[in-house]
């Protein structure tokens, strides 16, 4: 018997593999699976119907899919299915027979490739893969769906998976745990803040899934500072503003005017940037495919590990992912824009590939005269990295030409070199695990430059909003219900005045308000983990804290993930050593894997993760 702790999209795609691969390794055998999840299986917590429909995903249903194809690199075999806007055409057309809310047919009917659906939808999609995934299984495979939550483990042969409100515990012989984004306690300084705000009566909102935090005792009116500007800021802003009555009314002369309720607050928001995560692209690649990677390759990091000592990120790494973020952004500028360089591309393709990483500025500068279409990673990542304005106005003026600068940009196909760029981010996400594993990343720079600035990095350039959000948010500050703090913002708790402070580096003055939202996700933390199983684990030692050692002090530095073996997901100990029969998947494991879905045709790591750990799980039932 298996437990999958998590019957999310990651936990169905295990099950998916389990189905698929049975015929050559269950061997006739016979296998039980209890998915284990208070949340609906298949959408389970994060894209479960019963949010609010404001609430959008931040991809186009074209570059969704749970399927795998003939890009993905695996040892069982390929099962095809239809991206999100195929299942979407099919059940329009009534192909395909799947169960829609009444409340998602306009939306369904309407659903072109490049819109942005609604959260709900996705449930809708999610729900029927798992149906169908069941429906699939071989005869040898049954699965028992428990709602409820998984609340201690006790090893031994077989193990025993206690539930909540169950009397006896579930008897397994494999546990997985497919977990998502781990929620945790609040940290050190976050605590400091939630003890600062009950002292003196005001409110603090840490870290957490906006989706499931309470606002409502936010009043009307009241003066938010919002610490954070990515896809939980823009959540937040449409909950407390369309979601409290307002309306945005489309401009004949393009952009959104919105209209208050009278119910809103007024967010002041910051991060150390500034700006908000860039829209969503909405054109194509317009040029030659780029093969990728080329640059940051199985042979290159093998060529990076021979090296003596500890490898650092910035200086040994990311060299090379800049150059493969530059080459697939001036592969696409020189084919789909060639009157816009001064090169052949042939000849520029050998030169690029020669040059030292210092010397790629001398060559760009030759070959593509206008400045705006060369890529500039370093103004891409602080794009208001000095620049000092008098006034929160003028930095607010600023903002809004940026963003309406973004707007246009990311809907311009002149700019395709851009979805280049992203293209080559996504094969870098791909890499990474593989050099995590080798375990010769520098400890201090794994968690400073890979895990916080490169991986943030990502997020803002490649995983931001649909381009509607970011034109919402122009009109709620034409509106006067969101105001901007600048780069570099901090927060402070005055002690004296008995309220939060904010500032920052973009224009003098302070931000005086009683209520603080921190407008992000926890970061990954074993330690400070809020699930009552993990913590359980935990103190018994039986699940250990990612750990890496700093290559000049000898110190063991916490990663905050759950420690697993990369190269089969298995479960690591306080000790460092695999458990035979318990497996982790998922963002917040050493793997450090993307989400449980993704686009289509990108040999998705995540669909490779899945079908080792069920070969893995096959296996020990056949033995």
């Amino acid at each position: 018997m298996l437990a999958v702790v998590g019957a999310g999209p990651r936990g169905v795609g295990v099950l998916e593999r389990l189905g698929a691969n049975a015929a050559e390794l269950l061997g006739g055998r016979r296998l039980v699976v209890h998915l284990v999840d208070p949340f609906p299986a298949g959408p389970g917590r994060v894209w479960r119907y019963e949010q609010s429909p404001l609430l959008r995903m931040n991809s186009m249903p074209e570059d969704v899919t749970v399927f795998t194809d003939d890009t993905v690199e695996i040892d069982g075999p390929i099962r095809p299915g239809p991206s999100l806007i195929e299942w979407a055409r099919l059940v329009r057309e009534g192909r395909l027979d799947a169960e829609i809310d009444e409340s998602l047919r306009a939306e369904l009917g309407a659903l072109q490739s490049d819109h942005f659906p609604t959260r709900r939808l996705q449930s809708a999609y999610l729900t029927w893969f798992h149906r169908k995934v069941l429906a699939e299984l071989p005869p040898g495979i049954e699965v028992v769906e428990h709602r409820t939550r998984a609340v201690r483990l006790d090893d031994g042969e077989p193990q025993s998976l206690w539930l909540e409100g169950r009397a006896e515990p579930l008897e397994v012989d494999a546990v997985l745990f497919t977990v998502g984004h781990l929620d945790a306690e609040p940290d050190e300084r976050e605590a400091e803040l939630a003890d600062f705000a009950v002292r003196h009566d005001l409110a603090y909102y840490p870290a957490g899934y906006t989706a499931d935090v309470d606002y409502s005792a936010i009043a009307p009116g009241e003066t938010v500072l919002v610490r954070g500007f990515g896809l939980a800021f823009v959540d937040l802003m449409l909950l407390l503003s369309e979601g409290r009555g307002g309306r945005f009314e489309e401009r004949a002369c393009g952009g959104l005017k919105y209209h208050p309720s009278g119910a809103e607050p007024v967010l002041h928001v910051g991060s150390r940037r500034g700006v908000p995560y860039h829209a969503k692209i909405g054109y194509r690649l317009r040029g030659k495919p780029s093969r990728l990677p080329r640059f940051f390759d199985a042979y290159a990091i093998e060529k990076l590990c021979a090296i003596p000592g500890p490898i650092e990120f910035r200086r040994d790494v990311w060299p090379l992912i800049s150059k493969e973020i530059a080459w697939a952004y001036y592969n696409e500028l020189f084919t789909a824009h060639p009157e816009r360089v001064r090169m052949d591309f042939a000849a520029f393709a050998d030169a690029f590939a020669d040059a030292a990483p210092g010397e790629l500025d001398a060559l760009v500068a030759r070959a593509v005269p206008a400045p705006d279409d060369r890529l500039d990673l370093s103004r891409l990542d602080r794009p208001m990295a000095g620049v000092e304005f008098g006034t929160a106005e003028e930095y607010g003026k600023e903002l809004r030409e940026y963003v309406e600068a973004d707007l246009s940009r990311r809907a311009d196909a002149e700019y395709s070199a851009d979805l280049g760029a992203f293209t080559a981010l996504l094969s870098v996400m791909g890499r990474l695990p593989a050099l995590v594993q080798t375990g010769r990343l520098d400890a201090a720079s794994q968690l400073s430059d890979l895990d916080g600035w490169f991986l943030g990095f990502f997020s803002y350039f490649a995983s931001g909003p649909p381009p509607r959000r970011l034109e919402e948010l122009l009109a709620l500050q034409e509106a006067g219900l969101v105001s901007f703090l600048g780069a570099e913002t901090r927060i402070s708790a005055d002690e004296e005045r008995r309220t939060f402070v904010a500032s920052g580096a973009s224009f003098p003055g302070e931000t005086e308000a009683r209520t603080l939202v921190e407008a992000r996700l926890p970061e990954p933390s074993i330690t400070r983990a809020s699930d009552v199983l993990l913590r359980q684990l935990r103190d018994s030692g039986a699940l250990g804290e990612e750990a890496v050692l700093d290559a000049v002090t000898g110190d063991r530095l916490l990663a905050g993930r759950i420690h697993t073996r990369v190269s089969d997901g298995r479960m690591l100990d306080g000790e460092g050593s695999p458990h035979p029969r318990r497996f982790a998947l998922g963002p917040h494991t050493s793997a450090r894997s993307a989400g449980a879905f993704t686009r289509p045709r990108t040999n998705a790591i995540s669909f490779r993760q899945n079908d080792v750990v069920a070969r893995e799980i096959l296996k020990l039932t056949g033995a």
